[in-house]
């Protein structure tokens, strides 16, 4: 059926998850109210932050814009995989294909620069309190914002047209739920010789690069509380960076586990399950993380409940 990339016919079959057909309901069900408490949650914490002035903080902003991008992130995949699993079919265009890549490339390389943004602001405000406001003021915190977007944006684009050179004329099936990128390439006629070796280098910018100065960041905040050991330090890190080492835990740790570990077969199923953690599970946890574990975040949902209640 595979027709050239150019013909406006072309689609590909999603395989989706690999599970029995008797257990699709329940699945559906289990990852419709996963997306729902992603969106819903990561709302919540822009909504807060949004309301609260004292979460008006160069932390939060870049909080705000995690929460904003897992959104994005998850949205990327998961309407698509519901609405196949609801309607039971399996095609997505070639346009659509395409299209999903880039976006989920953007999303995922955004949440990797966020979380190294946040690591330096984390670093900043336990190993230089003093100058935290000077360092930490409001052009370099939009600069690392725009910075974030168009290095995100540089690398997807690249990997776009790359992938759009390509021609497919064989199977058209992807072993995936959604269409990545790894997925793609070892579906194409063509020589994918260049996208092989752009992906490792991109992924250095955009992965190892960011993992390396959040390690860094870490790494100094550590040497900082050591040099001063009290339990009123230990206790102010770990309530300001615990949350945001979880989050970075989730993430890398589900990179790793899809990217660099590898795989039995191009058919594993381990690849997708991972992706599932990445797609789905990881984005959904973050609001979790940062209510429960945090205080400021606790103390603004109190208060917006507080007022709420005085309001009825």
């Amino acid at each position: 059926m595979r027709r050239d990339n150019q013909s406006s016919g072309s689609e590909f079959l999603l395989l989706g998850l690999p599970i029995q057909p008797e257990q699709q309901g329940m699945y559906y069900t289990l990852f419709l109210g996963m997306y729902l408490t992603t969106v819903l949650g990561n709302l919540l914490i822009i909504l807060l932050i949004r309301l609260d002035s004292r979460l008006h903080t160069p932390m939060y902003f870049f909080l705000s814009h995690l929460a904003l991008t897992d959104i994005s992130f998850s949205s990327v995949t998961a309407p698509k995989m519901l609405m196949n699993m609801l309607m039971q079919t399996q095609s997505i265009s070639y346009a659509g294909c395409i299209s999903q890549d880039f976006f989920f490339l953007l999303f995922g390389g955004l949440d990797s620069f966020l979380l190294t943004s946040m690591a330096y602001d984390r670093y900043v405000a336990i190993c230089h309190p003093l100058h935290y406001t000077t360092i930490m003021n409001d052009s370099l915190i939009f600069l690392l914002v725009i910075v974030s977007w168009v290095l995100s944006f540089a690398s997807a684009f690249v990997h776009t047209l790359l992938l759009a050179r390509l021609s497919f004329c064989g199977d058209n099936t992807l072993h995936h739920f959604f269409c990545d990128l790894s997925a793609l390439l070892k579906l194409s006629s063509s020589d994918t010789t260049v996208n092989e070796l752009v992906i490792p280098t991109l992924g250095t910018v955009v992965i190892t690069l960011p993992f390396i100065c959040i390690l860094v960041s870490y790494g100094h905040i550590g040497a900082s509380v050591l040099r001063r050991p009290s339990i009123k330090g230990l206790c102010k890190a770990l309530s300001t960076c615990g949350s945001h080492l979880s989050v970075v835990s989730l993430y890398y740790g589900a990179i790793i586990a899809l990217y660099f570990v590898p795989s039995s077969n191009s058919t594993n199923d381990k690849d997708v399950i991972v992706s599932v953690l990445y797609t789905l599970v990881t984005p959904m946890l973050n609001p979790f993380i940062y209510s429960l574990r945090n205080r400021d975040m606790k103390g603004a949902l109190g208060n917006i409940l507080r007022r709420g209640s005085f309001a009825a």
